[in-house]
């Protein structure tokens, strides 16, 4: 046997579809229990060989708590909703399955998670967005995503209101063209057509290496806020119509949004570096 393939390291990795009660629907995502960190530039080559829209990695910290990072195929991120969801599943499943709430640190600060029944509850940061007035910038969004644009909000990603759910689900995007407007990521969204649904999106983020993300958490921090003002409810059901479609429920107070959601295992494996 090769000497090198001896000294490898063995670590145990998950594969998991967030947001969906169903393998093959919401999103998937990475997820890699570590006891202590690997060079960041290690971890960034392990979600570029995943290849998904995130990889999360996770380390114990004191009292009980863990640190959570990141990754697309390209870049470390600040925030993730469906690979965190990811990781308190692994966590509550495989790890530690008498477990039912876990605080995790991260870049955007105090991140938890607690299980109830079947649903996984983030709480996350209310990233209520402000209206653009640039019209520079709408037109531009316009001719990138090829519909007519409503209104256009910012946060750290930029918003896009549209005139209705049809209109969401029939977006093509040039991805060179949203690429060159040099933002995070840009989710598109509408009032829901369906009776029980209250708003739908999409989410492009072509300058991170994911042009379309299935079901995107973190969006939902700008999202659910939002809506919630527009709609006059605090408690809301959100669907991402991507082809895979994600199912969240969004519960809004002035610093925090809940966002919850159920997860399946799909892989069980070992990755060795």
């Amino acid at each position: 046997m090769d000497k090198n393939q001896l000294n490898k390291t063995p670590f145990t990795m998950y594969q998991v579809d967030a947001f969906t009660n169903r393998v093959f629907g919401g999103n998937s995502a990475a997820v890699v229990a570590l006891k202590s960190w690997l060079p960041t530039e290690t971890m960034q080559s392990i979600a570029l060989e995943n290849n998904l829209s995130e990889t999360a990695f996770f380390v114990p910290i004191e009292d009980g708590r863990f640190h959570i990072r990141w990754f697309t195929p390209e870049v470390e991120v600040d925030l993730c909703g469906h690979a965190t969801l990811a990781a308190a599943h692994i966590l509550f499943t495989e790890l530690e399955p008498k477990r039912t709430d876990v605080e995790f640190n991260s870049l955007s600060g105090p991140l938890s998670v607690k299980q109830t029944d079947s649903l996984l509850t983030l709480d996350f940061p209310n990233r209520m967005p402000e209206k653009n007035t640039d019209a520079d910038l709408a037109n531009k969004l316009e001719d990138a995503l090829g519909c007519t644009v409503e209104s256009v909000h910012l946060s750290r990603d930029t918003m896009v209101v549209v005139k209705d759910e049809q209109t969401v689900r029939a977006i093509t995007p040039d991805f060179a063209k949203l690429d060159a407007l040099n933002m995070f990521g840009f989710m598109v969204t509408a009032e829901g057509d369906q009776p029980n649904i209250d708003f739908v999106s999409r989410f492009f983020a072509p300058s991170q290496g994911v042009n379309e993300d299935p079901v995107t958490g973190s969006a939902h921090c700008t999202l659910a806020p939002y809506w919630a003002q527009v709609l006059g409810k605090h408690r809301l059901t959100a669907q991402q119509v991507s082809q895979r479609v994600g199912d969240l429920h969004c519960e809004v107070s002035d610093e925090r949004v809940y966002i919850s959601g159920q997860c399946v295992t799909y892989l069980r494996g070992t990755i060795e570096i």
